[in-house]
């Protein structure tokens, strides 16, 4: 634990990070107001394309009981006519989405022929420990062992080292939904995730194909990601060892958050879909560092129409909510349904990010050129297999803080006031048991929970928010808010995590270790 806070030390966090300590909460009630600060703007050096011209991509679609996914760097063009070197699985970004059924196994082998070791999450999904995606259990590069190190300062007894391949085995025995695999690695999560490395993954059922929602080429999977671009046209992320091998950690203006000026949606700039005057749904996911966005659908004349949600980060909800504007932090995913049956041809509907400014507040748009047949619907009953856990059925009651704090002679991103330490157990549960965790924050802190789902039972004390139903893997928690939250510590045995996934928080030790026994 030593070596790890030495050089943290030496990343000289002071600035943001010492006013949010020494302010407290009333520093974070100041920072509620704007949702998208927790984080320092990047701007690009490269002129930026018009938003609404590139067309809106569509990731490939991998699906099969066993799956080879290559971890490869490669040139692209993101911005028209600007090379971007990025580093991918499979070759593109995102990566290729995964189609899956419920209650059956896949396989994923990644090979890894990046310059540093990686490690794969599947959030969201239900997956033994071993194959989790734990950040110390990296997957090496041809040769690394010769380096002398794993690109980590951490120790770690438990730690299962790959070289070049691993085999990640998912059961997705779990509802339907869609699930997105990303970089995990030890302290450089936030910059590999940042080159590319992130993927969507739909787990799909029969029950959910029954209710007739709008499919096929209606049903578009959204990866909303914010960059920045330098001079040369790579992606610009202020690194302070550009080569993510050895010193990890973000130059010191950044340290509560990486926030790029340029929006992507499936690896595009402000892309725009030519569409029907039909529903369709939209599986939507924010792949982020640290950038919140408030989403509004905007006809050019100003009405809006409505966001009807159907599913949150764990699947279905047992009915639609409809909102005519919904927040989304980094790592939850929403299911969302737009009606455009009564939009007119030639129309054109923006989805923009009311907490935007600049360029930063338009996301994408739909053009609607045609009319077509549309039968599909939206129940009013989704769902019937939501978890009805109830506050009588806890065991016990934890409380956890995500604030700034001390980290040696610096300043780092703690949890109960420690930062992360894999040789350390954080929590001890039984498997079965019923929780309820209560959180507070200092600034904005999206938390996630490994292997469960949970419902959010309160928000400072009073009824969650419209955005809360459902069953949900990470809660926003916006400065100076708490929030209790209920689950069930079932499915495996094993080391899991959870950690707040503003990626830089993340690598800046906002992570502890739960063990279900």
């Amino acid at each position: 634990m030593r070596e790890r806070m030495s050089r943290r030390q030496v990343l000289g966090i002071g600035g943001a990070l010492g006013l949010v300590g020494l302010g407290g909460l009333s520093s974070a009630a100041a920072l509620s107001r704007r949702p998208a600060s927790t984080g320092a703007v990047l701007r690009s050096a490269v002129p930026l394309p018009p938003a609404f011209v590139v067309p809106l991509p569509i990731p490939s679609v991998l699906s099969g009981a066993d799956i080879e996914i290559v971890q490869r760097e490669v040139t692209a063009e993101i911005l028209p006519g600007v090379p971007t070197r990025l580093w991918t699985y499979g070759g593109t970004f995102p990566g290729p989405t995964i189609e899956s059924r419920r209650g059956h196994a896949v396989t994923v082998a990644h090979r890894n022929e990046l310059p540093v070791p990686t490690v794969v999450h599947l959030h969201g999904g239900r997956t033994p420990a071993e194959s989790d995606g734990y950040p110390t259990d990296l997957v090496l590069p041809a040769g690394w062992g010769h380096v002398g190190h794993v690109g980590h300062g951490m120790h770690d007894p438990r730690a299962v080292t790959s070289e070049v391949t691993r085999e990640y085995r998912f059961p997705l025995d779990q509802r339907a939904t869609m699930l997105w695999y990303h970089d995990h690695r030890m302290d450089f999560t936030a910059p590999a995730v940042w080159r590319g490395l992130a993927g969507m993954h739909i787990v799909r059922d029969s029950s959910e194909e029954s209710l007739g929602l709008p499919s096929g080429a209606r049903e578009l999977p959204l990866m909303i990601a914010d960059r920045a671009f330098a001079s040369d046209g790579s992606l610009a992320y202020p690194s302070i060892d550009p080569t993510l091998q050895m010193q990890p950690g973000v130059q010191e203006p950044y340290i509560a958050g990486v926030l790029g000026d340029v929006i992507l949606v499936n690896g595009a700039p402000w892309p725009v879909s030519e569409v029907d005057a039909a529903r369709y749904r939209l599986r939507i996911l924010n792949a982020s560092n640290a950038r919140h966005y408030d989403l509004e659908a905007v006809l050019d004349d100003g009405r809006r129409l409505d966001l009807v949600q159907i599913g949150a980060d764990q699947g279905l909800l047992r009915a639609p909510v409809v909102h005519r504007n919904l927040p989304i932090a980094p790592a939850e995913r929403y299911d969302v349904i737009l009606d455009l049956a009564q939009v007119s041809i030639g129309s054109r509907v923006r989805i923009v990010n009311r907490l935007g400014s600049g360029r930063t507040r338009d996301v994408m748009a739909f053009s609607v050129v045609r009319k077509a047949a549309d039968s599909s619907r939206v129940p009013d009953v989704l769902s019937d297999d939501l978890p009805e856990w109830q506050r009588s059925e806890a065991v016990r009651v934890r409380d956890f803080s995500f604030r700034a704090g001390q980290m040696g002679d610096g300043h780092g991103w703690l949890i109960g006031g420690q930062p992360f330490a894999p040789d350390r157990t954080d929590v001890t549960t039984r498997l079965g048991d019923v929780e309820i965790w209560r959180l507070v924050a200092d600034v904005h802190h999206p938390v996630h929970l490994h292997l469960v789902g949970f419902r959010v039972l309160s928000r400072g004390g009073h009824a969650p928010l419209p955005h809360d139903a459902g069953l949900k893997d990470t809660v926003s928690l916006r400065p100076g808010e708490s929030a209790e939250i209920i689950t069930r510590f079932d499915g495996y045995r094993g080391r899991y995590l959870f950690h707040c996934h503003n990626a830089e928080h993340e690598d800046m030790g906002m992570m502890a270790n739960l063990e279900i026994t």
